[in-house]
């Protein structure tokens, strides 16, 4: 399994106005063949970790080339800097209980 780790800064305004094309995204980007899933951690302040799980490279690489496009249509306008990517590779651990919930307080 493979991570791709970034973080996302997003002007807040525009953000704010902008949850249909972060949904369209969302949704064509967890329609990507290979990807095992997403985490997203609101950091405050328009900031969000983002972290892709993915079967192999070979998904990751087939996921950016397919993504590329969308990305710069649908979320690099609503950014306030340029995505940091923190890094990228080999899952070597992986501890999550699948039957656990996800709740928001």
């Amino acid at each position: 399994m493979r991570a791709v780790m970034r973080v996302n800064t997003f002007d807040e305004d525009k953000l704010g106005a902008a949850s249909e094309q972060l949904d369209e995204f969302d949704r064509i980007h967890a329609e990507q063949r290979g990807l095992v899933g997403n985490v997203t951690v609101d950091l405050g302040a328009g900031r969000r970790f983002v972290l892709n799980l993915w079967e192999s490279a070979a998904a990751q690489q087939a996921g950016l080339q397919a993504l590329g496009p969308l990305v710069e249509r649908l979320v690099n306008p609503l950014l306030a800097e340029p995505s940091q990517l923190i890094g990228d590779g080999d899952v070597i651990g992986f501890d999550i209980d699948p039957t656990a919930r996800f709740h928001t307080d």
